[in-house]
């Protein structure tokens, strides 16, 4: 009998769910960087053996939102509480458990299979992991507690097993051949997005928006032109930085990961465009593809 469903990936900022998501998918996914809120959409990967298939989706952080591109990043968590066949809450050992208590409140109430993953295990000792997996027991009694060390790989061949055991009897729900439901165009901009996030500072990077105007492709390259938009004149400034030379750094950067991506030549091409308040406007926000209901 072959086994197949949806996996969903949640828990706050920071705590290691892009690179988990990666690991255990074994593509490059979702990006993954040291700065909060890097996930914006809900992202899926598809995981295919003869015997099953495995449908990953990695939601942003658990947040209280501020503006509203935060509101639908938190709708797009919530949504993961009422879809999934196993939740994967993933939680690390500098967090305290009772940091977002509505949200694991709603948890409790789940009756689907929940693995709470401690991640970061390697920051710890024993003592405190224990003290930690009994906190958590207090907390989602119903849950089954894993600690991992995604950075290092520990024990993701067991949560891949549990997965596999705990998946239900089904057909595959996508061709065997895709890895995931999202286009070409969306990892362009997480990629150049991804990049932003590591070379500017302060609220810059959570200011930015990226669109892809044209993608053009044949067997061996990929033409791409690719808005990023801020919010502000100053900020167009920060990006480009002096003589150009913060943007080139941006686009090459994104060039070389693009080219592994698609395994193609890429030429990329990217401008500046100021959007103001683009983060609060329900008609922009959804022309980037945000869930505001």
């Amino acid at each position: 009998m072959h086994k197949a469903g949806f996996v969903n990936i949640v828990g706050n900022p920071n705590v290691g769910k892009s690179i988990l998501m990666n690991l255990l998918v074994g593509e490059r996914i979702s990006i993954a960087t040291f700065k909060a809120q890097t996930t914006r959409h809900r992202i899926m990967g598809i995981y295919n053996t003869d015997e099953m298939q495995i449908v990953f989706s990695d939601t942003p952080g658990v947040l209280q939102p501020a503006y509203k591109l935060q509101e639908s990043m938190l709708n797009f968590s919530r949504s993961a509480l009422v879809d999934a066949d196993i939740l994967l809450y993933v939680t690390d050992v500098i967090e305290s458990p009772d940091k977002n208590p509505e949200f694991v409140a709603k948890v409790k109430e789940l009756d689907i299979p929940v693995l709470l993953l401690i991640n970061k295990i390697d920051l710890t000792d024993q003592e405190k992991l224990v003290s930690l997996v009994e906190a958590w027991k207090e907390l989602l009694p119903q849950a089954e507690i894993i600690p991992i060390s995604a950075g290092n790989k520990f024990n993701a061949d067991y949560v891949m097993k549990r997965i596999g055991e705990l998946l239900p009897d089904s057909p595959p729900f996508f061709d065997k051949d895709q890895w995931t439901d999202k286009p070409a165009r969306f990892f362009v901009t997480e990629i150049i997005r991804e990049k932003i996030l590591l070379y500017y500072d302060k609220e810059v990077p959570y200011s930015v928006e990226v669109a892809v105007e044209e993608f053009k492709e044949d067997n061996r390259k990929i033409h791409i032109r690719a808005v990023i938009y801020v919010e502000r004149d100053s900020q167009k400034g920060i990006i480009i930085g002096k003589q150009g030379k913060a943007l080139k750094k941006v686009s090459t950067e994104a060039r070389k990961d693009l080219e592994r991506f698609f395994g193609k030549t890429i030429f990329l091409e990217t401008y500046i465009k100021v959007d103001k308040d683009w983060r609060s406007s329900d008609r922009e926000l959804r022309s980037f593809g945000y869930q505001l209901d």
